[in-house]
């Protein structure tokens, strides 16, 4: 597990994260989700024991990363793989990650058959694209087998095969009861990868909730009533129950509020109604219904 309290972290003037708490629980895939500047990357920084906090813990199975006895163990990384050295071949830059954490050589072949680039481990990785890179980047996180995964952007630059090739692994580490923390700015494909997403925005946090919540908060319910002039008068009775109500052609678009609390409404005011439909937004519509409402 990856506990997160009161997490801020200031550069001079700038807060990049700011008071942030959160839990990132085994046996299932987080997504961690917010804009460019968020403080994602920061905050991931801060939970590997790369940046140190101004105020706030991070701890992954209770204690600070730089704690951990054999960090590489129980903790796999990915932050940027452009970072990796050009002149290396994948194979020699797994070798050398084995051996600085002390992991048998014979797991590097295993990762790199995992990671579907064994035909290309004698390549240099400055010849390879950067879907190549985050291919050997999830390699070296899972050289030490760990408990807990903490990948960056880890869907950057990878074409469709290699996306649902991540989305298996995560969703297959996850099964197993690891730890899996994600983020990604592709929300289409955290829809399909992550069970759980924690939102942020200019470093403080929005919610932490399931992905089935997320989505449902801004659920459209499109209503009319037979009679286009009780059609008027239910929106007004929506929008005084708190409902976000707004025109169509066919009726009103009610966010805020469900079918049967709508229905409900109807009958006791003595409104039939003559249609009721409900349409559930994505992930990628309900994130940023969200951020928008706590900017």
């Amino acid at each position: 597990m990856i506990q997160v309290r009161g997490l801020t972290k200031r550069f001079g003037e700038v807060t990049a994260v700011d008071d942030l708490t959160f839990d990132v629980t085994p046996g299932a895939v987080t997504g961690f989700l917010g804009a460019n500047g968020a403080g994602k990357s920061t905050t991931m920084r801060m939970v590997l024991g790369l940046d140190a906090p101004t105020s706030g813990t991070a701890t992954v199975a209770g204690r600070p990363y730089r704690e951990l006895a054999s960090p590489a163990r129980e903790v796999g990384a990915l932050l940027d793989p452009r970072c990796m050295h050009p002149g290396r071949t994948a194979r020699a830059h797994l070798r050398w990650m084995a051996e600085a954490a002390g992991l048998p050589r014979a797991r590097v072949e295993e990762v790199l058959g995992l990671a579907g680039v064994a035909d290309a481990a004698g390549r240099r990785i400055g010849t390879f694209s950067l879907g190549m890179r985050q291919r050997v980047g999830i390699a070296g996180a899972l050289l030490g087998d760990p408990d807990v995964l903490v990948l960056d952007e880890p869907l950057n630059g990878l074409d469709p095969q290699g996306i649902a090739w991540v989305r298996t692994l995560l969703h297959d580490l996850a099964a197993q009861g690891r730890t899996v923390f994600v983020s990604s700015h592709l929300l289409h494909e955290m829809e399909a990868t992550a069970q759980r997403v924690v939102v942020i925005g200019k470093g403080r946090l929005i919610d932490a909730l399931e992905v089935s919540a997320l989505r449902g908060r801004t659920t459209t319910v499109h209503t009319r009533a037979v009679d286009a002039g009780e059609t008027h008068r239910l929106g007004t009775l929506l929008t005084g129950v708190g409902a976000r109500v707004s025109t169509t052609d066919d009726g009103l678009a009610c966010h805020g509020v469900g079918a049967d609390d709508i229905g409900r409404l109807a009958r006791r005011h003595g409104i039939a109604l003559g249609a009721l439909t409900v349409t559930a937004s994505g992930l990628e519509e309900s994130f940023l219904a969200l951020t928008s409402e706590k900017s």
